[in-house]
Order: C-alpha cells, then structure tokens, then sequence
C-alpha cells in the first residue's frame, strides 16, 4: 500500500483534513470474550500493509519489540503494539504488520486486522479524555458505532528504538552556553498534540532561557495567537514584542499545522511573525509546500538538538 494521491493533496493545502488507516488490535475480558479495539494512523507515516514473513528474534529487546524482518533488502523492526498497549489478547494473533516511515525511520507494528481508510476533518479529532491514556493517544474520532483512538507513534516508537529517540539538548550544555538575556524577552509559542513531543521541545527552549507558552492544538494555538494580537494593540507595541516565534506540529485534533500556519498568514499583523513547522511528515517535497504556505523554517523530529539554534536565528539574534 503506498500513499495516496489524495493525501499528498491534503499536506500542500490547508483543508485541516486527514486521512487515517483504521486498523484493530483485539483483547480479550476475563470471561474470554473478544473486545474489538479501534486504532488509528495518519496514511502519510503508512508505506505499506503485509502479512507477516519470517521474523527474527532480537537479543535483549525492549518489551515490545518483537523482532526484525527483513523488508526488500531491509531490516526493520517490529513492533508489537498489543504488549505496549498493555492488552490480553489470549491465544489471538496479530500476523498484519502495517510499515510505518516517519522520521527517517521504517518501523513494522503488529495488528489483528485493518478496515479501511477513512478521510476526516481535523475538527472531528478530539483530544483525549481522561479516560483514555493520553500517554499514547493523541486523538480521538467519533464514528457512529465505535471510537478510534489516534495513537502516538512518535512516543512509541521513540521509547522502543533509541535511533529514532526525542531526547531535548543536553542541560550541562545548555548551563555552560552563556545564556543570551535577550532570550528571556522573547515568547514562543509551541503547538504540538503530542505532550511526549511538546514537553521535550519546551524543556529545550526554557532550558535556554525563552519564555514558553504551549498549546495542544492548533484551535487553541489560533485563539492564544489571537488573545497576544489583542494585547500588544492594547499596550500599543509591535506583536513580535509579545510572540516572537511560532512553532508547529502538522498532525493536531481539531485544527492541523498546515490550516493554522494559513491563518496566520492571510493575518496582516502576523507578517514579521516567524513560523517553524516540526513534522515527522517532513519530506524534501512537504517542505517545499509548506514554505510556499508561510513556513520560515521546516524541522523533523530528530532535529530537535537544533531547535534552539533556529529559535535564536528567527528571533532576531
């Protein structure tokens, strides 16, 4: 399965829609009665969908990690998402592997089955609630007949496979840099759906000094943006003296990256407002797109140790 025409349409433009894979991983009560569960991907991290070949052990793996196989002259990992969601799936078993590729990484997950595809406003994603672990999920749509929950691959794979690690900049090396005062003028705004995510690139940015100021989606993003404009007119000041930078993820319940960097830009009082879109979704041919759409600068997720740099060079240093 590769990706479809149509979402490569829906990361150029700013429609604040999303296609996901609907995929089920299974378990079972204490009466052996099967609990159908409902999971769902962004098609843009999906490369393909394929029963599972030979797989190899792996010595000393973290729990979760099944194994490896090897995938047209390459080895990836595999993934055993049953166990890292903490379920019981009695004697069931999971022989779909759906390849992921984010990051610059391909990774293989185990599931019981796949449905099909669905196409989704961004304003039908809901953040989780308490009751779901928001630990690992980032969304959740409302079908008619069942929920999907969104998982957070980025934190998943992340804690499994130490290439593909977030880790924020080193704080020895952040307390050895002579801290620039001028950083404590300035306010970024971080909006990630992500709190894995969001907390490491926030822990970076006041590690170094800037004030942080966080939103979970891009709706609250947009109206944090808004409640800013509002007081430097009312303190009669330029904008950027009160939100200096905005960094962005793609992926977010109810308004996505792409349609918030949008706005901003049809905003005349935004213009000298730098954005920064941090994407697992980065590609050379994304990037080229999202500039187009008002991007100053592209980061992916292993990028993070630069973070501050960018902040620093958009900041007017």
């Amino acid at each position: 399965m590769n990706h479809p025409v149509q979402q490569k349409i829906l990361l150029e433009s700013d429609t604040n829609e999303l296609e996901i894979v609907e995929f089920r991983i299974d378990e079972v009560d204490w009466h052996g009665n099967v609990i159908p569960c409902y999971y769902g991907v962004n098609v843009a991290k999906v490369r393909e969908i394929i029963r599972l070949p030979q797989m190899s052990k792996v010595v000393n793996a973290k729990p979760g990690v099944e194994g490896m196989i090897k995938l047209r002259e390459k080895v990836i990992t595999i993934i055993n998402l049953a166990k890292v969601l903490g379920k019981d799936t009695g004697d069931m078993v999971a022989d779909r592997v759906i390849v992921l590729e984010f990051n610059n990484l391909m990774v293989g997950v185990l599931v019981h089955s796949v449905s099909r595809i669905y196409r989704i406003s961004w304003k039908n994603v809901e953040p989780p609630s308490r009751s779901v672990d928001s630990s690992q999920v980032t969304g959740l749509v409302k079908m008619d007949d069942r929920i999907i929950l969104v998982l957070d691959f980025e934190k998943i794979v992340g804690e499994l496979c130490s290439e593909s690690a977030l880790r924020p900049v080193d704080q020895q090396e952040i307390q050895e840099r002579e801290l620039d005062a001028r950083r404590s003028e300035k306010t970024i705004l971080v909006a990630d759906d992500s709190l894995f995510i969001r907390n490491t690139m926030c822990a970076s940015l006041r590690g170094a000094g800037y004030n942080v100021i966080e939103a979970e989606n891009g709706a609250i993003a947009w109206d944090m943006i808004q409640d800013r404009l509002k007081q430097s007119q009312q303190e009669g000041v330029d904008v950027r003296r009160v939100l200096s930078l905005i960094i962005t993820d793609v992926e977010m319940p109810q308004m996505d990256g792409l349609h918030l960097t949008s706005l901003i830009r049809k905003n005349d009082n935004f213009n000298d407002v730098p954005i920064v879109i941090f994407s697992s979704l980065a590609s050379e041919d994304n990037k080229r797109k999202w500039m187009n759409l008002g991007a100053q600068h592209i980061l992916t997720k292993p990028d993070l140790p630069n973070l501050v740099k960018v902040a620093d060079e958009l900041s007017v240093f």
